[in-house]
């Protein structure tokens, strides 16, 4: 099931706003990657802005943006028609179009940003998420995506004394309040109030992700037949530690 700050029409609306561009060392870093790539498909692309961005720069070749949530898909189609936009997951391929199945040998990069790679909070949907990049990468391709060092403990810092207001939809004040729920092993879970002036009632979403040390997830990967080739522990290829904020992984078919 898709959180409710990615299916929801109105919340999508606002994700650009909170996240906008460069906002975060990240967008330049898979900038660069994509741009160097023939073919490129973007998991979890949310609204697309890498690729959208991508185009604006002058990427002639395959830009594919999979997401299972329409609403934020509609925003980069708003934005760009010169990217394939495609609703849909890893394993099951594009929704609309059953007969063509899954991705296979078909891209020179595949990327995860924003996290997205967290959302898989079970062992069985990392292995076939996992399974189904491989699948999808050409064979001298590569996978590429970040996912948060548990050990620098992200989620203590998600609560109301950190909301954030950004200018919104028609210059609206909009606001974003994170509250930690649950710490249960790897598993965080937390709700997201939003809010915009002239709501009757702040949104609320609830998500759960699942926090892999670099050892677990290096096993996984070994297990899915990749290669871990390089990881850093920051935007700026600084090297992976314990008190690294990410683990940004590049991994190959092995």
């Amino acid at each position: 099931m898709v959180d409710r700050h990615f299916s929801s029409p109105d919340l999508a609306e606002l994700y650009d706003h909170f996240n906008n561009w460069q906002s975060s060392p990240q967008d330049d870093f898979y900038l660069d990657l994509v741009m160097e790539a023939r073919s490129v498909l973007d998991v979890g692309c949310g609204t697309g802005k890498i690729q959208r961005v991508a185009r604006e720069r002058g990427h002639t070749g395959r830009l594919v943006g999979l997401d299972p949530a329409d609403a934020m898909l509609e925003v980069g189609r708003r934005d760009r028609d010169d990217v394939e936009w495609t609703l849909g997951d890893l394993v099951a391929g594009p929704y609309d179009d059953e007969a063509s199945g899954p991705f296979e040998d078909e891209f020179d990069l595949v990327i995860m940003s924003g996290h997205a790679f967290q959302v898989f909070v079970t062992d069985e949907e990392v292995r076939a998420n996992l399974a189904a990049v491989r699948r999808a990468l050409t064979a001298g391709g590569r996978f590429v995506f970040e996912t948060r060092n548990p050990a620098f403990r992200a989620w203590e810092a998600w609560s109301p004394e950190r909301s954030r207001t950004v200018r919104g939809p028609d210059g609206r004040d909009a606001t974003c309040v994170h509250r930690l729920r649950e710490v249960d092993g790897e598993l965080v879970t937390f709700t997201s109030d939003y809010s915009v002036d002239g709501w009757p009632e702040p949104v609320v979403s609830r998500s759960t992700l699942r926090f892999l040390d670099a050892a677990r997830l290096n096993g996984f990967l070994e297990e899915a037949g990749f290669t871990v080739t390089a990881q850093y522990g920051y935007w700026d290829r600084g090297p992976l530690t314990d008190a690294s904020m990410e683990i940004i992984t590049f991994a190959r078919p092995a």
